[in-house]
């Protein structure tokens, strides 16, 4: 019997327990990354929200963000939402002074695109490979303004602002699904770990 995928939840800061309950619930192993050694043998990854610059600083505080980045350059299946997301993203507009991200998903986001904490929202939205709508929750969310060539655009809003985001072995969503109990998303990663798994063990 093969064993549960090891996932890994970035827990520096943010929403980790919505995450790992979900991780749980799909039958994966959930892991509280807070140390480079626990990244060893993770066959995932979700960086949940939070503020990206608390945990941009934190990444490095704990020496965290050089190995991140690593992995995700060898093909970690890494999952971002809201914060999670502006981690993932080559470039941000509207970042702090000196703030850095892990990168990897050849995309722009703009900080607190949609305003502060009232201007949250919910909504139902078409994602590209789930067929009924996914239930989306936005808080001080970011918004994907470019999309380049490597990336791939999966879900959008109304007004055709870009909300989620596909490359390889990486997924962002400027939304928080775990927020409504949502899991086709994580389920998303797990499929890209177990096939990664899968060509690893081969």
């Amino acid at each position: 019997m093969t064993s549960a995928l090891r996932i890994g939840v970035l827990a520096l800061q943010g929403d980790v327990r919505e995450h790992a309950a979900i991780l749980t619930s799909l039958g994966a192993e959930a892991v509280a990354v807070r140390r480079p050694e626990q990244l060893a043998e993770l066959d995932g990854l979700v960086i949940p929200g939070g503020e990206s610059s608390v945990i941009d600083k934190l990444s490095r505080i704990f020496g965290l963000r050089d190995p991140l980045r690593a992995l995700i350059a060898e093909g970690l299946p890494v999952y971002g939402t809201c914060a999670g997301l502006i981690l993932l993203a080559d470039e941000i507009e509207g970042a702090i002074d000196g703030q850095l991200t892990f990168g990897g998903l050849d995309v722009t986001v703009a900080r607190n695109a949609f305003g502060g904490q009232v201007e949250s929202f919910e909504t139902e939205l078409q994602v590209e490979g789930i067929e009924d709508p996914v239930a989306a929750t936005f808080i001080r969310a970011p918004l994907i303004t470019r999309v380049g060539p490597k990336a791939r655009a999966i879900a959008a809003l109304a007004d055709g602002g870009v909300v989620a985001v596909e490359q390889g072995n990486l997924l962002g969503t400027s939304f928080h699904p775990e927020m409504n109990g949502e899991t086709r998303l994580h389920a998303r990663l797990l499929e890209v770990a177990e096939a990664r798994r899968a060509a690893l063990a081969a």
